[in-house]
């Protein structure tokens, strides 16, 4: 059996792969808060050679590998740049930090900011629908709501043109963020490898602010990933290269019996 064919075959796999996340990364390359995605690479499982072939105790030992696997695809929470809007609904955080909102099945989620809104209930909100937590009542007839760095909501009602704190937006950090489960929608969730959430208020504990009137941009940055493309497109040539002279040898060895 040609071992090469199989092997070229594991890499062209994990080069298409490879390709996928990249395209993935450029299709976002203008969604806010989007964080690019990163292929990690390992070698497949070794064979003894000698000892598949029985040779005796003491022989050299001949180690061939399998092929090439992908261990991980993480994403890079680098951050991106920060545009200024000034929409008072919109909201990013400068520094270390996500936020923590309630899915819509009731589990937890995390984001990095984006526009909010205030729900039927009341209630201070993604785009998408998911609540704050812990939750800040805003009410339907507030006229003005001024974010500050430190997470506190002040909110000018029409009774009033005083502001009040009608609460405070925490943030959350991981021990390992590379390892948060990407949910779609610039949602997070929380792995065996990220560790358990660590809340705290916005700028303090190792914890960013919170800047009102900015946007989070993407942080894929172009130039690495026509880079990255085109790396990933020659390594793939090259295995298809591979599996061409394999298929010639083994030609060869058929026709050496006509």
């Amino acid at each position: 059996m040609n071992d090469s064919l199989y092997i070229a075959a594991t890499g062209m796999h994990m080069q298409q792969k490879e390709v996928d996340t990249i395209s993935n990364n450029l299709a976002n390359v203008n969604t806010p808060g989007y964080k690019k995605g990163r292929v990690s690479f390992e070698d497949l499982v070794y064979r003894d050679l000698a000892g598949a072939a029985g040779a005796t105790e003491g022989a050299r030992r001949l180690w061939q590998g399998s092929g090439v696997g992908i261990s991980s695809i993480l994403k890079s929470f680098i951050a991106g740049e920060l545009k200024k809007t000034d929409a008072p609904m919109d909201v990013a955080v400068r520094g270390e930090g996500f936020f923590e909102v309630v899915a819509l099945d009731g589990t937890a989620a995390y984001t990095r900011g984006g526009t909010l809104t205030i729900d039927k209930d009341g209630l201070l909100a993604t785009a998408t629908g998911q609540a704050l937590k812990p939750s800040i009542h805003i009410g339907n007839d507030a006229r003005g709501i001024t974010i500050e760095p430190d997470g506190r909501v002040m909110v000018r009602t029409g009774a009033s043109d005083e502001p009040f704190e009608a609460g405070r937006i925490e943030l959350v950090r991981f021990a390992d963020t590379s390892a948060l489960e990407a949910l779609g929608g610039n949602l997070y969730r929380p792995s065996e490898r990220s560790g358990e959430p660590i809340s705290g208020p916005a700028g303090g504990d190792g914890l960013g602010t919170i800047a009102q009137g900015f946007i989070e941009g993407s942080n894929v940055n172009l130039v690495e990933e026509m880079v990255d493309l085109m790396v990933a497109q020659r390594a793939y040539e090259s295995s298809v290269k591979v599996i061409q002279a394999s298929d010639e040898m083994l030609a060869m060895s058929n026709n050496l019996r006509k």
